[in-house]
């Protein structure tokens, strides 16, 4: 296939009259419209208005899709506890799929092609085989909860380090590698030191496997790890093993200096959640201060009982625009640096190689946009419209490993009326679970 169109290389390079060659799941040739058409000529041809890598959710739960709505207007501790968790804790297997398919929808629909993916305690199983069937390059991983956790959710430590594990066996590196497993503890708060440092055991066991978790998000939560440990958050996941290059923390917005020095001397990675933060008035994470110490940011959504979207460009502005009014400087975090968080940035927190790019030998995942809008007009930086004006309702073609899962704005790899049709049935009990 040959896609045309304006070619966002990566941050820095854009081919304006340009091409993409994917042949099977790599990126075959990336150069000007008019010569690649002349060395392809057999090749299927497409064309968009703006190509451009496809996206990564640095922090999603796609099985918290059911929940939209459920909890607005609620602090983040009472949030989690008294809507979010019961909910996810009443959730049968097929229910799970269905949260888990809604929220892949989504992410395709808007852009997103990698996710990073906080699942639930139960039923994990159901959203490795939407994420297998659905397309979509994914690091997932089942939650794990040994302290503190709702009926429904507590286990205890051994059976929470053994379902992992088994999950690891069934679905790491699957799918010609593109789902990938990463330990997911949900949080301090909820685990014990034995389940934090399991965790840690069995990544490094495993080769490629990774680890997800929250930190630092609240305050309360930051005041209710010390109280526990006698340390800072991250201070206290670098003693029981979960900082370094293949860990992603979510959020970290409050952290102090000392624990800023870890997460750089570390090389730990950072999801930045600005919609989430705001949302639940959590505070604004210090970005810029990360990435000016060389600490590796993503961008992630965080869930949509929280956002309450998974569109992935909503965030690349919040995240821009946010950073400006917190530092009150107009030049912090610009177009092209928010654009890089949300591609390269991302896919090296997942640990995807040869991702977040169209480059030659890469990975075929690609976007299609249309510009043919209003807002799109006139449109003088390709990466200020893609930042700060683009929605996900924009993308017409999301491509992952050269397989087409939308084109000209039509999912083709599900039935999208369908998985829509099952979470209104599902969705509409879920307020009675939650007021029994």
């Amino acid at each position: 296939m040959i896609l045309t169109g304006t070619v966002l290389v990566d941050s820095s390079t854009v081919v304006e009259d340009g091409a993409v060659v994917v042949e099977g799941s790599r990126i075959a040739a990336v150069g000007p419209r008019e010569d690649l058409l002349d060395r392809y000529p057999d090749h299927e041809r497409e064309g968009y208005d703006l190509l451009m890598p496809g996206l990564v959710g640095g922090h999603v739960h796609s099985v918290q899709s059911l929940g939209r709505g459920i909890a607005d207007d609620a602090e983040l501790l009472d949030w989690l506890f008294d809507y979010v968790l019961p909910m996810e804790a009443s959730l049968t297997a097929e229910e799970m799929r269905a949260a888990a398919e809604l929220g892949y929808l989504e992410l395709i629909e808007s852009g997103t092609t990698t996710a990073i993916d906080h699942l639930s305690v139960a039923h994990a199983d159901a959203a490795f085989e939407a994420a297998g069937e659905m397309g979509i390059r994914g690091l997932l991983g089942k939650v794990m909860m040994d302290k503190r956790a709702p009926k429904g959710l507590l286990e205890d430590t051994e059976t929470a380090l053994s379902a992992s594990e088994r999950l690891i066996e069934a679905y790491h590196d699957t799918c010609g590698g593109r789902i990938r497993y990463a330990l997911t503890p949900r949080f301090a708060v909820s685990c014990t030191e034995e389940c934090l440092r399991g965790a840690r055991e069995l990544a490094d066991r495993y080769d490629g496997v990774r680890i997800h978790t929250h930190a630092s998000e609240n305050r309360d939560e930051v005041a209710q790890v010390e109280a526990d440990t006698g340390r800072r958050n991250v201070h206290w996941l670098h003693e029981v093993g979960l900082t370094g290059e293949d860990v992603v923390l979510a959020h970290c917005v409050w952290t102090d200096e000392t624990e800023r020095e870890v997460l750089a001397e570390t090389g730990t990675n950072v999801t930045y959640c600005p919609s989430s933060n705001m949302k639940l008035a959590s505070g604004t994470a210090p970005i810029a201060d990360y990435l000016d110490r060389g600490i590796n940011v993503a961008l992630g959504n965080d869930g949509p009982p929280c956002n309450n979207t998974l569109d992935p460009f909503t965030e690349m502005r919040q995240a821009s625009l946010l950073q400006k009014v917190d530092r009150h400087d107009a030049t912090s975090t610009p177009a092209r640096v928010v654009f890089e968080m949300a591609t390269r940035n991302g896919a090296r927190a997942a640990g995807f190689e040869r991702v977040g790019a169209l480059r030659e030998g890469w990975r075929a995942d690609v976007i299609g946009l249309t510009t043919d809008l209003t807002r799109a007009t006139p449109l003088y930086d390709p990466y200020s419209h893609v930042v700060f004006a683009a929605h996900g309702d924009d993308v017409r073609f999301t491509m992952v490993d050269g397989e087409v899962l939308q084109e000209r704005g039509e999912v083709v790899v599900a039935d999208a009326d369908a998985i829509r049709a099952r979470a209104r049935e599902i969705a509409a009990s879920i307020a009675d679970r939650l007021d029994a």
